[in-house]
């Protein structure tokens, strides 16, 4: 038969647990209780979500080409350095025919400072040349010296003048435009609005479809910054030597803008 002190100290640790466990009863009875009590914002807000689109003409346009010269082409030996000599004379003809595209540009009005001439890029351009019976044969490297060009179009009715001053000055790659806005600020503000305002909509449609009065709004959540997509062009300095007219259809540029928004019901 156990002892007193034995049975005792066999109890000790049960009552613990079972003080324990009334303990957390009854405090979760009074936080479930202090949750639903009225008046508690959580219970008294209606929230909505409101998503916007935007379209925009785009009033400019950025337009990228390329100028490039090459030196005469040589068996590779591994050393893979160019003619000094070859190099400089690419160089000048480079200089000079970059030069001679800024003046025309400039002739056709486009101010100077919308006119970027981008740094001397050199690197040399492997050629892999046909062998007989399909094997592959001598291989030949020369170097290429790249000059980008870019230039800021504010007004686009003139793009087609300006592509022809391109072309007639023998750029090697016309890389694309692309179609802008020149004040993005007011365009994505503009967005921003228009979501805010379809947040306002929608929430008196469903105050009214519920029969319950809006408050003053508690919240404001920006969920997408309104994000921006500027049009892309691309074309081939090929492409324009056509003799017919050519045709840019700029587009419209698309913002979205969305928010979150959460009224206080009134009583």
């Amino acid at each position: 038969m156990p002892s007193r002190h034995a049975l005792a100290s066999r109890l000790q640790p049960r009552s613990l647990f079972v003080a324990l466990l009334l303990g957390g009863l009854l405090g979760a009875a009074g936080t479930s209780q202090a949750q639903s009590l009225p008046g508690t914002p959580s219970e008294h807000r209606l929230q909505v979500q409101a998503r916007s689109e935007l379209s925009v003409a785009p009033d400019m346009a950025t337009l990228e080409a390329r100028l490039w010269e090459r030196t005469p082409s040589v068996a590779r030996d591994g050393s893979e350095r160019a003619d000094p000599g070859a190099l400089a004379k690419a160089r000048d003809r480079l200089e000079s025919r970059t030069g001679e595209l800024i003046r025309r540009l400039e002739s056709q009005g486009i101010d100077s400072a919308a006119i970027s001439a981008g740094s001397l890029i050199v690197r040399p351009d492997y050629i892999q040349q046909p062998g007989d019976n399909g094997e592959p044969g001598q291989a030949l490297v020369r170097t290429q010296l790249e000059r980008p060009i870019s230039l800021r179009i504010d007004d686009l009715a003139r793009l087609p003048a300006i592509l022809d001053a391109l072309t007639q000055a023998g750029v090697d790659a016309l890389d694309g435009v692309t179609y802008d806005l020149k004040d993005r600020d007011a365009a994505t503000d503009k967005a921003l609005s228009q979501a805010l305002d379809k947040a306002r909509r929608k929430a008196r449609l469903m105050a009214k479809a519920l029969d319950i009065g809006l408050g003053q709004v508690i919240q404001i959540e920006e969920t997408g910054a309104p994000r921006y997509s500027p049009q892309m062009m691309s074309m081939r300095s090929d492409a324009m030597e056509s003799k017919a007219a050519p045709e840019y259809r700029p587009g419209e540029i698309t913002l979205d803008a969305s928010v979150s928004v959460a009224w206080e019901i009134e009583p």
